[in-house]
């Protein structure tokens, strides 16, 4: 299995366990116990690890948001509490999801071992989220709290990935989401305003950047040996099927 491989593979498992904690119903019940909406608490949740900037700056890092959505969430959280301070709330749930859905995996100690290696092989250049969120200091050191944070880390790089693949092939952020599975009604989830591009000339396009997001994301697996990017998806695959609920997923876009 090549590093490019590995990635692909592992791609589903680590965009459904790594952003699950942000579906949770207890996740946003404490958004409200912070006296934030959901979706505040979901870009300010994000967002936040960079620190208290400007909503044009958290909307380049996310890339796939539009502006105007981005602008709504952030400011409405920062009059609530300081961006980093609602990031460590969510980085926070991230353990507690973690604690509650995957104590008791089978191999989770191993799945954290090489996800970790994985993660602190990444090369975070040009992908300022997955740089802010892997500086972050992680509140909980239980395996179970551990593999979810990481798996989190996995799923902004690969999204941060996708974001430079997406535009090294000539595609806007929105031309990317309407091309994807979800096409307008993906464009519309995420605050894009009509009219949107026709879908056909760009779904070539699309594809050679899911290839390159491959390669820019399986770059980190290169940490692993052959047998053991074959085992960390194996792992990914069974952790999915012990947690068996539904799990959030990075947008549809995120290749």
């Amino acid at each position: 299995m090549t590093p490019d491989h590995a990635a692909a593979c592992a791609k589903r498992g680590v965009n459904k366990l790594g952003g699950a904690f942000g579906t949770c119903p207890k996740t946003l019940r404490r958004a409200r116990e912070l006296g934030l909406t959901g979706w505040a608490f979901y870009i300010a949740g994000r967002g936040g690890a960079l620190g208290d900037v400007r909503s044009d700056t958290v909307a380049a890092a996310l890339g796939f948001i539009a502006p105007d959505a981005v602008r709504d969430g952030w400011e409405a959280a920062r009059r609530v509490g300081r961006p980093d301070q609602i990031a460590a709330h969510s980085l926070a749930e991230c353990c507690r999801w973690g604690r509650e859905k995957l104590t008791g995996v089978p191999g989770l100690g191993r799945l954290v071992e090489l996800a970790e290696r994985t993660a602190l092989a990444a090369d975070p250049t040009g992908l300022p989220l997955f740089a802010a969120w892997r500086a972050m200091p992680v509140p909980d050191d239980a395996p179970p709290a551990q593999a979810a944070v990481l798996l989190h880390l996995l799923r902004e790089h690969r999204g941060g990935a996708h974001l430079m693949a997406v535009r090294a092939a000539g595609l806007t952020p929105v031309e990317a989401i309407v091309a994807g599975p979800d096409g307008e009604a993906g464009a519309i989830s995420f605050g894009w305003p009509a009219p949107y591009p026709v879908r056909t000339p760009l779904l070539r396009r699309r594809v050679w950047a899911e290839a390159l997001t491959d390669r820019i994301a399986g770059a980190a697996f290169q940490a692993l040996d052959v047998p053991e990017r074959g085992e960390f998806v194996s792992l990914l695959d069974a952790a999915m099927l012990a947690v068996q609920e539904p799990t959030g997923e990075l947008p549809a876009v995120t290749g």
